[in-house]
C-alpha cells in the first residue's frame, strides 16, 4: 500500500491572520486578531486539516477507522478527506439507540461521502481505548486490518502537525486562544509558539479532565511539558453541543459586528470566553490576543 497523494487537498497555508475591531476588546487597549484556520480548506476545516493530514499519509492507503458522536465534525471531516483522496472510511459512532433512526444531517453528510457508520453503545464506547475493546469494535466493524485514529484525531501525529499552528503566530501575539475538544491542537499549538508567548484553551466540554489529557499528548509527542498553556473552563456552557440562548445571541450579534460565520459548538464559546476575560482584565493594556477559528458553521 502506498500513502494517498495529500495535495489532492489543496490546503490553503498559512491561514490568514486578520484584525478585527471590537469595543469590547479596544477599550481594554487589547487587539484582536482572528487566525482564519477555518479557511484552509473547504471540506478539512482548520484544526481537522492540521491533525488529519499527518494520519491519513500513516494510513498508506488503508481503510481508517475514526471515533466520534452524533454531531461529530471530525467524523465529516474524516469523511470527507475519504472521499476525496478515495480512502475506505469506517465511523464508530457513540450510541447504539441511534442505530436504524433516521441520520441527523451530520451523519447524512458522513454516509454520503462514503463513510460507513458503526453504532456502539455508550459503555462500550467509553473503553474504547482499552485494547480488547478496541479489538472488538474493529471486528463488529469488520475493519480488523484498519488505521485508527482516536477521537477527535488527538494523537502524536496530529499533535505534531499542529505544531505548525503555533510556529505560524510566533511573534503575532502574546496570548494565542482556541476552543477545545480533545485537547490535541492545543498540545501542538503550544509547542510550536515562542518563549514569550501563551497558549489558553477554552474547553468545550464540562468534567475539569483535559489538563491530565493534554499532558499526556504533549509526553508522548515531544517527550514532556511544551509552551506556556493553561485552560479556563467556565465557558462550556453545559457541555459538548449545548447552545442555549445566550450563546447563540452572543455568536449572532458577533456575526453581525464583524461579518464572521461563528461555529456554535467551539467558536462561540471561545469568543464568548475572551470577551468574558477581557473585561475581567485577564490580558494587560498593550496586548495581542489571537484567536484561532478552528471551524465554520456546517449545513
Amino acid at each position: 500500500m502506498t500513502s494517498p497523494d495529500l495535495a489532492a487537498l489543496r490546503p490553503r497555508l498559512p491561514s490568514p491572520l486578520e484584525e478585527i475591531t471590537d469595543g469590547r476588546f479596544g477599550r481594554h487597549g487589547v487587539r484582536l486578531l482572528l487566525k482564519r484556520d477555518d479557511l484552509i480548506h473547504p471540506d478539512l476545516v482548520g484544526n481537522k486539516w492540521r491533525k488529519l493530514a499527518p494520519n491519513l499519509t500513516a494510513a498508506a492507503g488503508r481503510t481508517v477507522v475514526t471515533f466520534g458522536g452524533a454531531y461529530s465534525n471530525h467524523l465529516r471531516a474524516t469523511a470527507a478527506a475519504g472521499r476525496l483522496l478515495g480512502l475506505p472510511t469506517v465511523g464508530v459512532v457513540r450510541g447504539q439507540e441511534l442505530a436504524g433512526r433516521p441520520l441527523n444531517t451530520s451523519l447524512a453528510r458522513c454516509a454520503a461521502d462514503g463513510m460507513r457508520l458503526h453504532f456502539v453503545d455508550r459503555s462500550t464506547y467509553r473503553r474504547k481505548s482499552e485494547p480488547e475493546t478496541l479489538a472488538a469494535i474493529l471486528r463488529g466493524a469488520g475493519a480488523e486490518d484498519a488505521y485508527v485514529v482516536p477521537e477527535g484525531g488527538s494523537n502524536s501525529l496530529a499533535v505534531r502537525g499542529c505544531r505548525a499552528l503555533g510556529e505560524e503566530l510566533r511573534a503575532r501575539a502574546d496570548a494565542v486562544a482556541l476552543a477545545c475538544g480533545t485537547g490535541g491542537t492545543l498540545a501542538g499549538l503550544a509547542a510550536g509558539l515562542g518563549p514569550d508567548q501563551r497558549a489558553l484553551g477554552i474547553p468545550v466540554l464540562k468534567g475539569g479532565f483535559l489538563s491530565a489529557d493534554i499532558k499526556e499528548l504533549q509526553e508522548r509527542a515531544f517527550g514532556g511539558r511544551r509552551g506556556d498553556w493553561s485552560l479556563d473552563d467556565r465557558f462550556h456552557f453545559g457541555g459538548y453541543a449545548r447552545v442555549p440562548a445566550e450563546l447563540d445571541a452572543f455568536a449572532g450579534d458577533f456575526e453581525q459586528r464583524h461579518g464572521v460565520a461563528v461555529e456554535r459548538l467551539y467558536v462561540a464559546k471561545l469568543l464568548y470566553g475572551l470577551v468574558t476575560l477581557v473585561d475581567e482584565g485577564a490580558f494587560p493594556r498593550g496586548s495581542t490576543v489571537a484567536a484561532v477559528i478552528t471551524g465554520r458553521p456546517f449545513p
